[in-house]
Parts: structure tokens; sequence; C-alpha cells
């Protein structure tokens, strides 16, 4: 697959022969340092992850205390989403304008504030409130920490670091369903016990809030800035010295060579074919894990559960089974970021989750309503596909994309890509209950299955390797264009990691 380049082969060549030439990692307290930082930063996505699967056992009793209707239901649980949506957008401008540290400080106050008018809301309104704050922090924080650690981290490590906080999104939401669990079982008479289970997220709020205020600043936002100086103190507590220099330097010829010192905007995007391209492909990919349904079942997974057959209080423990294996397959993808290539991990992942489905469709069909094995059956399946999504497609698709955009529009790029992908998560958590009542848990995971497939085939068609790549040498592929001729790209990777370990 031959490709325009725009560039020049000796351009081109420069640029990797430097990639080459970066020092190696060697061991040192700087390990430890971006240990610190991706631990303090992950709190966002600990929060994301509370935050949106909260909702999954606090709505029956939310409900029943406020009187909400189907209607206002849907409002208060799509609201925080298509918020989302927005935070994403304006969180990526915001991290352009501000910082990548200084814009995660600002959405630790909006979890904070939103999670409090949650708790103290008197009806719908003010909750609906609270969950568009708590949306717009959850949306922030899904562009700003994943750019954030992998701009801190060294591309050998990057997805090992950044993936890190797709493993605290699913631990979050493991922390809201045994909350929910053990709430909503043992204090099941108490009015007013889903304000416990909301409750509880200010906590690692204000430790997000504290913890950012000593943490540093983005190396490659700071040059983008100009300020030289400011982003080799940083990378010199994060890397060992020599290759602190080294990396500086490439950031900045990186910068100099593309000239793109100035931030873009969308019209610059659109006048460039490769950046429209790597958006539309980014977008495609962020649309593409939601379109999996895997929401659904954190949304709404004790309404999945009961409708295959369980108890009500049952599907509230059974739930938590769905959160154990996501934190494992989390645990697991993060041990493969750095050792296999994100375009393999998605296409084993979309696999495995459209295989899922079927199988889920047609287990619904095979054992009716009332068979003591169907609710068992389904939750093992469930199961299944939480596992694989988990292991195989959500924490590679937040790492790649980090890494994909160049510098330059990288808060807007993934801004514009995630803010589509949390509109596909807020009609899915809109309307998903309506569809479970038109076409039942089988017609429902067919029409999963079928976006699967096409998504499978622009996976393998479209989407670039990111993996073992620096940002810098990145940006040099994906604004020529050659990025997308997969065999090249790859063979021109490989070659580098050979040298590099010579």
């Amino acid at each position: 697959m031959s490709q325009d380049s725009g560039g020049s082969p000796h351009q081109s060549a420069s640029i990797t022969d430097r990639h080459k030439e970066l020092p190696p990692l060697v061991r040192g307290p700087y390990r430890r340092r971006i240990g610190l930082i991706s631990i303090i930063a992950c709190l966002g996505g600990l929060l994301f992850g509370y935050d949106t699967g909260v909702i999954n056992g606090a709505l029956r009793p939310m409900s029943d205390d406020l009187g909400l209707t189907t209607l206002s239901q849907g409002i208060v649980t799509s609201s925080l989403v298509f918020a989302a949506a927005f935070g994403a957008f304006f969180g990526g401008r915001l991290s352009d304008r501000l910082g990548r540290r200084s814009a995660i400080i600002v959405l630790a106050v909006l979890f904070f504030t939103g999670t409090v008018l949650c708790v103290a809301a008197p009806g719908a309104g003010i909750l609906v409130v609270g969950r568009i704050m708590l949306g717009l922090a959850v949306g922030g924080a899904s562009t700003v920490v994943p750019v954030y650690l992998a701009e801190l981290a060294p591309f050998e490590i990057r997805g090992w670091v950044s993936g890190r906080n797709e493993v605290a999104i699913v631990s979050g939401q493991l922390a809201a369903f045994v909350v929910n669990a053990i709430l909503g079982n043992v204090f099941s008479d108490l009015d007013g016990v889903w304000r416990l289970m909301l409750a509880v997220c200010g906590i690692p709020a204000i430790f997000l809030f504290f913890g950012m205020l000593r943490m540093p600043e983005s190396p490659r936002w700071l040059v983008d800035q100009g300020r030289y100086d400011d982003a080799l103190k940083v990378l010199q507590t994060v890397r060992p010295l020599d290759r602190a220099e080294a990396e500086l330097r490439e950031v900045i010829l990186v910068a100099e060579e593309t000239g793109e010192r100035e931030r873009s905007g969308i019209t610059t995007i659109v006048a460039d074919k490769w950046l429209l391209r790597i958006l539309l492909v980014g977008t495609g990919v962020a649309m593409t894990q939601q379109l999996t349904g895997i929401n659904s079942i954190m949304y709404y997974g004790q309404v999945v559960l009961i409708e295959s057959g369980f108890e009500a209080n049952a599907a509230l423990i059974a739930n938590v089974a769905p959160g154990i294996v996501a934190v494992i397959g989390g645990l697991i993808a993060l041990y493969m970021m750095d050792r296999v290539d994100r375009r393999t991990t998605f296409t084993i992942g979309l696999t495995l989750t459209t295989s899922c489905h079927v199988l889920i469709g047609v287990a619904s069909i095979v054992l009716p309503e009332g068979n003591p094995a169907r609710p068992f059956v389904i939750l093992a399946l469930v199961v299944a596909f939480v596992a694989s999504m988990q292991t195989f497609l959500n924490v590679a698709v937040w790492v790649w994309l980090a890494e994909a955009f160049p510098l330059h529009i990288r808060g807007l790029g993934i801004g514009i890509a995630v803010f589509f992908g949390w509109i596909i998560n807020g009609l899915v958590a809109l309307f998903f209950p309506s569809l479970i009542a038109a076409v039942g848990i089988s017609g429902t995971f067919f029409l999963f299955a079928v976006i699967g497939a096409i998504a499978l085939v622009f996976v393998i068609t479209q989407v670039p390797e990111t993996r073992g790549i620096s940002l810098e040498k990145l940006e040099e592929g994906v604004s020529s264009g050659t990025v997308y001729d997969f065999k090249a790209a790859r063979a021109e990777r490989d070659a580098g990691v050979s040298s590099a370990g010579q």
C-alpha cells in the first residue's frame, strides 16, 4: 500500500535515526517518580469509573425515594454521559490552554462539587444538575489524564504507564458495584441509601485535588509553550539525565521541523488530509469502543441479569462478577500493552466480543424464561464479554487515543474523538432499556454483533500501529501519512527496536 508521504525520505530517515540514538532507560528513582505521578493522576480514572458505575445499583432506591418515572430515570442516567461528551471536548481544549496538570486540578473541583449536589439533591432537577457537573468532570478526565500520562512516560513503557488509567476506571466501577451491593443489601431499609452510595466518590476527589498540586506539568506541553527550561527540569525527574536532554532535543527538533509550533484549530485539521484522516480514524476507534455495548452492562447490568432470570437482590450481588473480571482483564491488558501490538489486541478483542454477543443472543433464545440454567448461562457469557472487552479493547483504546494525535492537535483531536465516543455512550444509556423491552436480550445482542463485525473490518483496514514508537516519530508518520502503510511502518519499527537492543 503506497502512500504520498508529503515529506522527503531524508527527513523521515533522520527522525528514525534520532529515535534509535536515544540513550536507553536504566534503573533509577525516575521510575518511582513516574509511578507516583500515575497513581495520583489515575484517581481521575477511579472517579470516572465510580461515577459511571454507581448508578447501576443506586437507580432503583433513588427512583423510589424521589419518585422518578421511567423517562426521568433515563434522563438521570444519560445526563452524566451526554455531559461527558462536552467535558471530553472542552477538557481537551482546556488542557491545551492551561496545561494538563492544571486541567486535572479543575476537574477535581468539578468532581467534588457535582458529588455534593447529587448527595444533597431534594429532587430530580438538582440531581440532574449534579450529574451534569460530574459528567463534565468524567469527560474531561477521559481525555486529559491519558494524554498527561502518555506525554510523561518514556515510549518504551508508555502503554504500561498510560494504561493504568483504564485499570483505575474499571477499579472505580468495581468499587461502585461492591459499595452498591453492601449498602443495598445491609441498609436496604434505610431511606436515602443511594445518597451514601454517591457520597463515597467525594473522598478520591479531595485526594486528586491536593495530590495534583504537587505533580509536574507535562514536559511536551511545556515545550509546546516554548518553556524549554521548565520542560527539561520535569524530564530530569522522570528520565535518566542523559535521556532527558536527548529526548528534549528530539521534541524541540520535531516541533521545528513540522512547522506547527502554533496550536492548530479545526480548520487546520480539515485542510490537511492526513490530520483529517487521523481525526476520523480516532473518532471511529472511540465510537467502536462504545458500540460494543460494554456500558450497557456497566450501567444496566442489574437490569440485564433481572431480565435473564435473577431476583433483584441476587442480580445486585451477581453484578459484582463483571466488575471483578474487568479489573483482572485490565491488569492482564496492562501487562500486554508494551508487548503486543495495538492492532493485534483490537482485532482479537473485537473477534471475542462479537462472538460473545452472538452466544448471548443464542442462549436467550435456546433457554426460555423459567429455565433454571438461563440466568447463570447468560451471566457467564456476560462475564466472558466483559473479560474480553477489558483484556483486549478498553485499555488499548484509551492508550491508542492518547498516542495517535500529533502534539499541536492532541488536545483537540482526542477531545473530538472522545466527544463522539461519549455521544454513542449516551445513546446506548438512553435507549438500551427501550431496546431490551422492544426486541429482548437476543435481538439487542445480535445487533451489537453486527456492529462488531463492521468495526472489525474498520480496525483491520484503517487503524495505524502506535506501540513501541516515540510520540515524535508517530507525529512524523501521521503528518506524512506513512503510518497507514502498515507493513512498512511495522518493519521500520521492528528494525528500530532491533538496533536499539544491539
